[in-house]
Order: structure tokens, then sequence, then C-alpha cells
């Protein structure tokens, strides 16, 4: 069994562990913050657009970012502090970039927070992100995994022995999800919480939405939250079953994204219900009139949209398991060949020599 199979089987002991962590310091760091700014690289970015939605439920003004791009655009270099700020603080006007797409925004500020994922606490811009919100002296809350060495962290899982991380994804989603709920949110309660592990435990062994890969593209979409599930989903397809997968907002596959598609070619529909204007429902009667394959991917019902993305992701990450067993290909060594160049992946890092 690869190790992928083994850390999707034991999720659900590894939210319990999250559900007996204390977060106190951290809420404390976030209390009172004027804005709070999520920031982190592939699935750590998918958990910050998340994490965002969670914290807004609180009445916090949060934004998600890639690490990338938080970095690209200087928002927290303590080398252009005095470029962001008048001499009475106010903010200065700046590009902010959320889910990848730029848009006028201020830079963070001497009241604002800074949450920062990363699993490993190798991955390259997080790191910068962190040294310069440290060097800036900004509120800072970090989610890594356990045995790291960066102290204000919340250590959320098992360093993943997969390459296609799983259930590191799911601890950082349930950590925001409590952070959101000790900071006045009133989206769930504990007890929704604590009846996820239990939730994300039956939805590993669901039957998978589509038996096999297409001939030609899988394609996942669906609407606000659902939607980042569905880039989430379309990433661990890439990497564990090395399947061409992409993962769409409803809107966006509708606006021409949709074009080439054809009977080679397989649709997953996540949550069409959830999707209040009905979209990611009409879009799969649309693919079927095409002659289209369209799956559902339904979360257990009376789950808020946000808390139902856990279960929803284990469903895709079991069907990309079964999909790499099926394919004769090891889900946990994903990253090979020049995609793996150490100073490829050093690019970005606070000590990187540009080459």
């Amino acid at each position: 069994m690869s190790a992928l199979a083994e850390t999707i089987a034991i999720q659900g002991r590894v939210l319990d562990h999250v559900l007996d962590l204390d977060l106190a310091p951290a809420v404390a760091r976030l209390e009172g913050a004027e804005r709070v700014w999520l920031v982190g690289t592939g699935t750590s970015e998918h958990a910050a657009c998340l994490g965002a939605a969670m914290l807004a439920t609180a009445g916090l003004d949060a934004r998600a970012s890639a690490a990338a791009a938080f970095v690209a655009e200087g928002l927290l270099d303590p080398r252009s502090a005095a470029a962001g700020f008048g001499a009475d603080g106010d903010h200065d006007s700046a590009a902010t970039v959320t889910d990848g797409a730029s848009a006028p925004g201020p830079r963070p500020g001497p009241d604002d927070a800074l949450v920062v994922i990363s699993h490993t606490t190798e991955t390259a811009f997080a790191r910068r992100v962190r040294e310069d919100a440290l060097a800036a002296g900004t509120r800072l809350v970090t989610i890594t995994a356990e045995g790291k060495d960066w102290p204000e962290a919340i250590e959320a899982a098992p360093p993943e022995r997969s390459d296609t991380y799983t259930a590191s994804y799911l601890a950082a989603l349930l950590a925001l999800a409590r952070l959101a709920l000790a900071l006045g949110g009133a989206g769930w309660t504990a007890g929704d919480l604590a009846a996820l592990p239990a939730l994300v435990e039956d939805a590993g062994v669901e039957p998978l939405p589509v038996e096999a890969p297409p001939a030609r593209l899988t394609v996942l979409f669906g609407a606000g939250p659902a939607a980042v599930t569905a880039r989430e989903g379309a990433l661990k397809l890439r990497e564990a079953a090395r399947v061409l997968a992409e993962g769409f907002e409803a809107e966006y596959l509708l606006h021409g994204s949709a074009v080439p598609l054809s009977g080679d070619d397989h649709l997953i529909a996540l949550d069409p219900g959830g999707d209040p204007s009905g979209l990611t429902a009409s879009l799969a009667d649309a693919a079927a009139c095409e002659r289209i394959p369209v799956a559902f991917l339904d979360p257990p019902s009376d789950l808020h949209p946000l808390l139902a993305q856990l279960p929803l992701t284990v469903r895709l990450q079991a069907l990309a398991s079964r999909w790499a067993d099926g394919r004769g290909v090891n889900p946990d060594r994903v990253i090979l060949g020049a995609w793996a160049d150490r100073a490829l992946w050093s690019l970005g890092a606070p000590d990187a020599t540009a080459r």
C-alpha cells in the first residue's frame, strides 16, 4: 500500500489531534487585527483561500494570496516599508493578489496579521514571507507539520510521507476553522467541528465518482468554496496519478474554458446542490447534451459549505490514490528529474541567489 493510501486512511485521527491543540496563542495574535493576510503555495494556497473565507465568518477582513505573488508585490518587504505607509500610518495603494489575479489593495499595516501556511517550512516563498514578517514585527501565525522549528507555529499534522499531500491540508483547514470559531465566527459550532473526523473517515471509503481516468482530460468544477476544492482535487490527480486534470470555478468554465471539451474527457461536478445560482448543475446538463460524461460529488448533508470541503476533498484524494494504483504509478514520489532541481526550488527563498 502506498504512503498516500495509508495517510488518507488515518486522516480522521489527524483531525482528532487538531481538535486537541491549544490555539489560544494564535487566537491572541489575530484578535483585533484590522486585516488578516493568509499566504501559502500550491495546496497551502488552497488552504489560505478557504481559510480566508472561514475567518471572514468572524467578521475579519481576511485575504488570501499565493506566497510568490505576495513577495513579488513587496507587500511585506521591510526594505520598502517606508513606501507603504504615510507618516500617520495610513495605508498606501499597492497590488494584492488573490487566487492568482491582480487587484488593487492596501499593503499590510501595523495592525494587520499574517498567517503563513507551510507544511514543510522549506517552501521558498513562504519562508521569505515569514522572515519579512518577523523583520517587520508583524503579528504572525504559522501552520506547519509537527517537529519543525518555527516557535509561533500551530503544528497541525505529522510530516507527510507522500509527495502527494493530504492530511496536512485537512489539518490546516480544521485549525483555521477552529480559529474562526474562537474569534467569534457563527458559521459553525464546536460540535460541528467535532463531527468532522468521522465524516472524513467515512468519505475515504465512499464509492469513486469515476472508476478510471478518461482518454484525455478530467475537469472538476464547482462554485464558491467548491471551486477551491476543484483546484485542489485536480492537483492531487495530476500529482498522484499523472493524469491531465483541471479545476475550475463554474462561471470560469462556462466562459470559454469548456469549448475544447469532448467525449474523450470527463467532468466532475462538485456539490451542485450547494450552488445557489444553479450554474454548476446547469453546466453538467450542458455537458450531457454535448455527450461529455459527467459525474457528481456531493458532501454530507447539513454541513456548512466551508466545512463540507473537508469530506469532499477526501473523496478526491481517494480518487487520485485509486487511479495511481490502477495506472501502476507511484503517488509518493512525484517531483522527479529536472523538476526536482534544488536550485529551482530555492528561488524566492530569503537566502536564494538568482541564477
